[in-house]
């Protein structure tokens, strides 16, 4: 990737805001869905298309803005990422039709994906002290605070203040208007001598095994997060019989602020984060289910708080793995694929739950593809431990704390 010189303080922490606030506002429609479902009238498989049409229009971007970013320069791509989420805000804050949800969720889609490998790799050129783990600690942890925060926020200025559509959305634009700042610190240009060329994202040789389970356990990390971003707010609606918005938001983004309290908690720590968040994952998925059956919000609650622990865990440890084994002059286009596997944990399984909820209904739907996710997870966890061993057949039990590195 193109070398960004570290411009003290500033230039990482507001990056690492630029990068938190795309994500928070990808995740404000979450608790407004079964808002925009009455208003205009569609059902549950809509809100999953919607959701469809953000991965579609986000994975292209990734796949491109990631190589264009490591010839180009990361400002060159970023600047228009953010042009182009703010008119996401806009359009979702004016919206008149479901027509314009789904023009909203796919400019969005276009913003995050362009802009996430190039800002991760941007924390790590910037990290003002060279720590890739610090670097990955908090590109994790402001990804993951930005999309916890997000339904909550939205779901709470949709139950209590005026203009419930619109508020949280006009926030967002100030935001990223804040962000510009941000980005506008790094170089206009790439190296000098640097063609600007495109190239599909390549992973070095040699490193792709370790590489393919650190995206497994991203893909499933995001695939929970995310059927309980979209979902369990009309999960909680129809299955424990409650109309409010704040609770159906902070049913979800809790999920996503445990994750970010145990990425806190484990993040400067020598700890297998990944098989500990699989394990977590497991057991949370199977609680969410138990707690539907029951109609119990407070076992649900419960359940997801340890979802997200796990969630967070196995995010980390997957980001910290990928960033180890990126070279810095491809580390925008290796984090690009990383995402592209990421974000397609958080489309596919959320399609396929609105599927199910055709014939099903909602709440057998959400229970079916908890369980289906929670097995995956457990053949995931033994394929990681396996490959694990085979990387380090010598490993001492205890490890000696290292400042940055692989979990």
């Amino acid at each position: 990737m193109t070398t960004v010189p570290a411009r003290g303080r500033f230039s990482f922490a507001g990056l690492a805001f630029a990068l938190g606030v795309l994500i928070l506002g990808t995740n404000l429609p979450s608790p407004l869905y079964s808002v925009y479902a009455q208003r205009f009238g569609f059902s549950p498989l809509t809100i999953t298309l919607i959701v469809s049409v953000y991965v579609v229009t986000l994975v292209p971007a990734l796949l491109v803005c990631g190589s264009l970013a490591d010839s180009a320069g990361p400002r060159f791509v970023l600047l228009p990422a953010l042009v182009i989420a703010v008119a996401g805000a806009v359009v979702f804050a004016t919206a008149g039709s479901t027509v314009w949800l789904f023009v909203a969720r796919a400019l969005q889609g276009v913003a995050v994906g362009a802009a996430s490998g190039p800002l991760v790799a941007a924390l790590v050129a910037t990290e003002p002290t060279g720590n890739h783990g610090r670097a990955s600690f908090v590109g994790s942890l402001v990804t993951t605070v930005g999309a916890g925060a997000g339904p909550v926020f939205a779901g709470a200025l949709a139950q209590y203040a005026p203009a419930p559509l619109v508020l949280s959305f006009v926030v967002e634009i100030v935001l990223l208007l804040v962000a510009f700042r941000a980005v506008l610190t790094l170089p206009a240009r790439a190296r000098s001598g640097t063609r600007l060329h495109l190239r599909r994202p390549r992973i070095p040789a040699g490193t792709r095994g370790s590489f393919a389970v650190a995206a497994a356990v991203s893909f499933l990390s995001w695939a929970v997060a995310y059927i309980v971003l979209a979902l369990v707010p009309s999960y909680v609606e129809s299955g424990l019989r409650t109309h409010n918005l704040l609770l159906g938001g902070a049913s979800s983004g809790m999920l996503l602020l445990c994750a970010a309290l145990a990425q806190v908690v484990f993040g400067r720590r020598r700890f297998p984060a990944m098989p500990a968040g699989l394990v977590l994952l497991i057991a949370g998925l199977a609680g969410i289910v138990v707690a539907g059956m029951l109609s119990s919000i407070p076992l649900l609650l419960v359940t997801v708080a340890v979802t997200g622990i796990g969630q967070g865990l196995g995010f980390l440890g997957a980001l910290r793995r990928v960033n180890a084994l990126a070279p810095a002059e491809t580390h925008a286009s290796v984090a690009s694929a990383f995402y592209v596997v990421t974000y397609l944990g958080g489309g596919g399984p959320v399609i396929v739950v609105g599927l199910l909820a055709i014939p099903l209904g909602l709440v057998l739907a959400v229970q079916s593809a908890a369980l289906a996710v929670a097995a995956v997870c457990l053949v995931t966890l033994v394929v990681l431990l396996r490959h694990d061993r085979a990387r380090h057949p010598e490993r001492p039990r205890r490890m000696p704390p290292v400042p940055s590195g692989e979990p």
